[in-house]
């Protein structure tokens, strides 16, 4: 026996321990960065919670100071309900994850080819509107040239004509200049005239040729010129004065379009070499992008559902309501009531204000008797004497009534059945009473068996008439089978909690005859409710706290 034990505890710690590591690699590792504080944090939470709660578990069996007791509690025990509805929430965030994935991709594959379609229209209207302008500018300064080229040869020319018929100078000095003005153009260097003659660089652009080469002349072999009427060189093309404007132009545009184009090729050459890099960041990105956003909504999640959770305990019992016929019961006892209490549980979280409410619930509904079926408490009677010293303002016309649970049996059961009795309630330990209508009994919890206190059919219902109605006080819904074999009508217990944390209402219907509610196992009928207070985590969700109001109806009435 003690060898399962053993391993029972080393599976327990086992699954434990991969629990947080799984928590700890969702809600930390993926989310935050190496050595940052968040980190840190993170990984000195994931330790010390669990410490926390295993240390909870133990002081209350262990005798622990009951101070220490109490601030262990409240961390401790909330972090189990947490790490619970956190696992739950991130497993159904595992699901979440490739539709994430699948959404980001699309949405980044959208803006990829919208910022490809807005750039495509940019760079044309750029183009469009630098080409026009190149243009515009290229057309001023070829007029310009042109006209300052025209008005030099005009002078010239009208300079030899008045000249020649004044006949001031002899004709020889008149031919000499003549030779000189249509002389000296030809025989200097293209590269000289290239340099001086910035039209001649465009021209030679325009044409194919470097800055630096001599412009072939129209009819002519490369590298000269010939001269025009009016002894000016003529470029290539027949333009006179070596600046023509179609080829001023065609450079201008030839330029700007060649700067647009270098311009586009550097964007999209930039493109092209960011986008190798930039993949594996925005790799980067969408992952950290997932796992935040699953880690924010667990949190979110699992905060809100623990947070109610908690609400439900700490506001007090919802009260119930429910008939059930007997078919032996008279008709003077038909609308008996019993406001029947289980699991109150007090503790070092749930104390004397937890108490009063109960009580305030129960006298609010006048009951002809109360029912206390078993787990009043979670410790000594030293220390929680003070916070279950409310239950002497129960009032009921027949009186209170207790049974032990198993929680007892941990905590002294000796000393709270004495305790109870000096509150004013009336402990059935194996024992019944003959009230007016119908014998009500009591049973000790199974726990007691380790003590020699454990539940005694016989000597609570074996001498009864088995004429009468018979209605049992039975902590666990486990002990229906023998109270069918006892002939007993109506059984009333708790133990169960309804599961108290979903999903372990599952867990608890199966671990029980009824987790919750009124069923019938032959001739006998079973009620469990689902308690007024919570075990460990003071969280209940999905297994509400009640206190029921159970009306005996007679079938003769």
């Amino acid at each position: 026996m003690v060898v399962l034990y053993v391993l029972i505890a080393l599976a327990v710690v086992g699954l434990l321990t991969g629990v947080h590591w799984y928590v700890w690699r969702r809600l930390v590792h993926d989310t935050t960065a190496r050595g940052g504080r968040a980190r840190r944090a993170g990984t000195a939470a994931a330790f010390a919670l669990p410490l926390i709660s295993v240390g909870a578990l133990i002081a209350g069996r262990s005798g622990a100071p009951f101070a220490l007791q109490r601030v262990l509690a409240w961390p401790g025990y909330l972090w189990l309900a947490l790490l619970l509805y956190l696992t739950l929430a991130l497993l159904a965030g595992e699901a979440v994850r490739p539709l994430l994935r699948v959404w980001l991709r699309r949405r980044a594959a959208a803006g990829t080819r919208s910022s490809e379609a807005a750039g495509t229209r940019s760079s044309e209207a750029a183009g469009t509107r630098s080409s026009e302008a190149a243009r515009t500018r290229s057309t001023e300064a070829a007029g310009t040239r042109s006209t300052e080229a025209a008005g030099t040869r005009s002078s010239e020319a009208a300079g030899t004509r008045s000249s020649e018929a004044a006949g001031t100078r002899s004709s020889e000095a008149a031919g000499t200049r003549s030779s000189e003005a249509a002389g000296t153009r030809p025989s200097e260097p293209a590269a000289v005239r290239s340099a001086e003659d910035p039209a001649a660089v465009a021209g030679a652009v325009a044409a194919g040729q470097p800055p630096d080469a001599e412009p072939a002349a129209a009819g002519g072999p490369a590298g000269t010129a010939t001269s025009n009427g009016d002894g000016g060189p003529t470029a290539p093309g027949g333009v006179p004065g070596g600046s023509p404007v179609g080829s001023a132009a065609g450079s201008a545009m030839e330029s700007a379009a060649g700067s647009a184009m270098g311009s586009a090729a550097e964007s999209a050459g930039g493109s092209v070499a960011l986008a190798g890099p930039a993949e594996p960041a925005r790799g980067h990105s969408r992952r950290l992008f997932i796992a935040r956003t699953v880690a924010a909504g667990a949190t979110t999640v699992a905060a809100g559902t623990v947070g109610y959770g908690t609400y439900s305990v700490l506001r007090g019992p919802r009260l119930k309501r429910i008939t059930v016929p007997l078919a032996k019961l008279p008709r003077r006892a038909h609308g008996f009531r019993i406001a029947v209490v289980s699991d109150i549980h007090l503790g070092p979280i749930l104390g004397r204000a937890h108490t009063q409410r109960i009580v305030e619930t129960i006298n609010r509904t006048s009951p002809d008797l109360v029912a206390v079926v078993g787990d009043l408490v979670d410790g000594s009677v030293a220390d929680l004497g003070p916070a279950a010293e409310p239950l002497r303002g129960l009032r009921a016309r027949h009186g209170s009534y207790f049974v032990t649970g198993n929680h007892e049996y941990y905590s002294g059961a000796d000393q709270w059945v004495d305790h109870v009795r000096e509150l004013g309630l009336r402990p059935l330990e194996n024992e019944r009473t003959e009230l007016a209508g119908f014998d009500l009994a009591g049973v000790n919890d199974i726990s007691g068996e380790d003590e020699g206190h454990g539940p005694d059919y016989g000597k609570a219902l074996g001498d009864r008439d088995p004429a009468r109605a018979s209605v049992l006080l039975a902590h666990q819904p486990v002990m229906i089978h023998e109270a069918v074999k006892a002939g007993v009508d109506l059984q009333l217990s708790g133990h169960t909690h309804g599961g108290q944390l979903w999903p372990g209402t599952y867990v608890a219907e199966l671990a029980n005859p009824t987790a919750a509610g009124l069923e019938r196992y032959g001739d006998t009928q079973l009620y469990v409710t689902r308690g007024a207070g919570a075990w460990g985590p003071p969280v209940r969700v999905g297994a509400p706290p009640d206190v029921t109001v159970v009306e005996l109806a007679s079938t003769r009435a």
